[in-house]
């Protein structure tokens, strides 16, 4: 076995560990709590290195924490930095800036990687992880998790959900632990129960033919209560990385092939999925969404009988319908071929950078509170993704009646898979992005497919020459 093919299988089993249950601008350093510009490459190095944290003394630490968080969840998040700078003993101060979406944090990271300009906490999902590690850029928690005197308890281990616990332990990496989880969501697919029921279907649709029926019915036949002059449309597509998925996972596929060790965006099932897709734009059932959340905005106001997103937006799609149409409506899986569903579950987790062992034992402190039992309560319900401590899920069943969709969601837990945790694959999903948007405006699909394989596995291949 080849030192490239060793190091791919290492990495591919990040995948089978991800689901095993159920724009302000950066900071300048020094000041803000990062590294300051004395901190030698030496000690950043020394402090990767550390098999201990137990002699560190985190007191008066600063953490800069990069997120991406607006509005309501920002607020909230806020709150709870405030509460850990006001309560923790050491007197640790951390300072959390929204630093716009999560394209936008990976972009400015791969500037600052490694550097003493690079954040002591960033959210980052698994492939990003992976990237910024490339450079060293990142600790491993593990010493921290586990220390005597700072880690978790073997009660609290135990109370995580065990697939969000572990997957952001990177075989590839030599089992380092480079996240930790604060929260997870997943793809589902909203739909409209009254127009349903107008148009003579029982409840959502279960599979790909029952979908497009609904969808080219809904496109023929307005919702009685309806809002405003939109057209009615079935389905609208937002073109994106993760929708591509969805659908191949629902079609029974994947879009990695964990055997071979490659991008698999032409395999049958994803070829199925995007003839699928075409095939209601071209029948006039479906459209691209127009503008940034335009479906959710139609969805609301009734003109809309299906979309696809993250359950992160239960209350956006919430309020959409009461200050719109009003109507009864819910979530289900994705209509699918397979037997159960198939759930696209993913989160960012965060991340802590390379600093000093202070600021790394301080930054853990704060990751610590944050996935502490009635914190995650406090998180889980104002931002709406799910807790990942099991403690937590069992006393919110008050939260499921005030939010029965929620609950549905919830539910759906134990049928989840995950996107490929590839370094690259933020640059992979650009493409995937194009190629999409090519094909539901009659791209032919095979060879576009080929395409988007090959490219994509050409990026692959750049970014493992990096480990090399």
């Amino acid at each position: 076995m080849t030192k490239k093919n060793s190091w791919l299988i290492a990495l591919l089993a990040i995948g089978l560990l991800v689901i095993s249950a159920c724009a302000p601008v950066a900071t300048p350093a020094g000041e803000s709590g990062m590294a300051s510009e004395e901190a030698s490459s030496e000690e950043m190095d020394d402090s990767m290195e550390m098999a201990s944290y137990e002699d560190v003394d985190p007191t008066s630490a600063v953490v800069t924490f990069w997120h991406q968080h607006s509005g309501g969840r920002e607020e909230v998040l806020q709150e709870i930095v405030a509460a850990f700078n006001d309560s923790n003993e050491y007197g640790i101060t951390v300072e959390a800036s929204n630093q716009g979406g999560y394209g936008d944090i990976f972009n400015k990271m791969l500037n600052v990687a490694g550097t003493t300009d690079a954040p002591n906490l960033v959210v980052a999902y698994q492939n990003q992880a992976a990237t910024y590690q490339l450079a060293d850029a990142l600790i491993d928690m593990t010493p921290l998790v586990d220390s005597e005197t700072w880690g978790l308890a073997d009660e609290d281990k135990a109370d995580f959900f065990e697939g969000f616990y572990n997957a952001d332990i990177f075989p590839s990496f030599d089992g380092a632990r480079l996240g930790f989880p604060p929260n997870r969501s997943m793809e589902v697919m909203y739909y409209n129960a009254d127009w349903l029921a107008e148009l003579g279907f029982d409840g959502p649709p279960e599979t790909p033919d029952e979908f497009a029926a609904a969808a080219c019915a809904a496109a023929a036949t307005p919702f009685t209560g309806v809002v405003g002059e939109a057209p009615s449309i079935g389905y609208q597509l937002s073109a994106d990385a993760s929708r591509f998925a969805s659908w191949t996972f629902a079609m029974g596929g994947d879009v990695f092939d964990y055997d071979a060790g490659a991008y698999s965006y032409d395999n049958e099932a994803a070829t199925q999925a995007m003839s699928f897709l075409q095939g209601l734009f071209n029948d006039g059932c479906a459209a691209e969404v127009a503008e940034r959340y335009g479906d959710q905005t139609d969805f609301g106001n009734g003109s809309l009988l299906f979309t696809v997103g993250s359950s992160s937006g239960l209350p956006f799609y919430k309020s959409a319908v009461e200050d719109g149409a009003g109507f009864n409506w819910s979530i289900a899986p994705l209509p699918r071929l397979t037997d159960d569903p198939v759930m696209n579950l993913y989160g960012a987790s965060v991340s802590i950078g390379a600093s000093t062992p202070e600021q790394e034992v301080a930054t853990w402190l704060f990751i610590k509170y944050y996935t502490s039992p009635d914190v995650q309560a406090q998180w889980a319900q104002a931002s709406n993704y799910f807790p990942v401590r099991e403690s937590v899920a069992d006393g919110m069943g008050s939260y499921f009646e005030e939010n029965p969709a929620y609950e549905v969601a919830f539910n759906l837990l134990g049928f989840g898979k995950a996107e490929p945790p590839m370094p690259g694959y933020d640059f992979v999903r650009d493409i995937v992005e194009e190629q999409m948007v090519a094909i539901v405006n009659g791209a032919e699909v095979e060879s576009t497919l080929a395409a988007l394989t090959e490219e994509s596995n050409e990026i692959l291949t750049d970014q493992m020459m990096d480990m090399e």
